[in-house]
């Protein structure tokens, strides 16, 4: 494999408390891995690529950025879950509240043909849950882009 190859493999977020959101995204289904490599991170298998979650102070600290003030907004991003069905969405929507998640916007159908809702964990990092009818799934629910 080139090592130039563009390639996203590990999406790390900055999180308040990491046994809370450790616990949040268990609860979600995530399975955690590499447990032995260090206590103060925490490493999910999530399809194709690794989620980690990691102190905010420590991760800002890491990348040598402030790590105040914290946004409180919007800030840029979303991360996505792509689901079979209309019926899985709403399920795993359902998921994240119980799991301790907020409800961002109640699932429905959108104006480009799918239908999505959005929710942020507890650390306001934004999901959105959706079904992309144009889009097709793997048996291991990755996203198969059409070219």
């Amino acid at each position: 494999m080139s090592t130039d190859l563009a390639c996203l493999t590990i999406v790390t977020l900055g999180v308040n408390d990491l046994a809370r959101a450790t616990r949040f995204y268990e609860a979600l289904g995530f399975a955690r891995k590499a447990r032995g490599s260090s206590e103060g991170i925490a490493f999910f298998a999530a399809g194709g690529t690794v989620l980690a979650l990691y102190p905010w102070e420590l991760l800002a600290e890491d990348a040598k950025v402030s790590a105040s003030p914290r946004p409180t907004a919007f800030r840029g991003t979303t991360l996505a879950w792509n689901c079979a069905g209309p019926a899985v969405v709403d399920a795993v929507l359902s998921k994240a509240q119980r799991a301790g998640g907020h409800l961002l916007k109640a699932p429905q159908t959108v104006f480009w043909g799918g239908y999505s809702g959005y929710f942020a964990d507890p650390d306001g990092h934004v999901w959105e849950v959706a079904h992309n009818p144009f889009f097709q799934l793997s048996e291991h629910g990755r996203v198969l882009l059409p070219e």
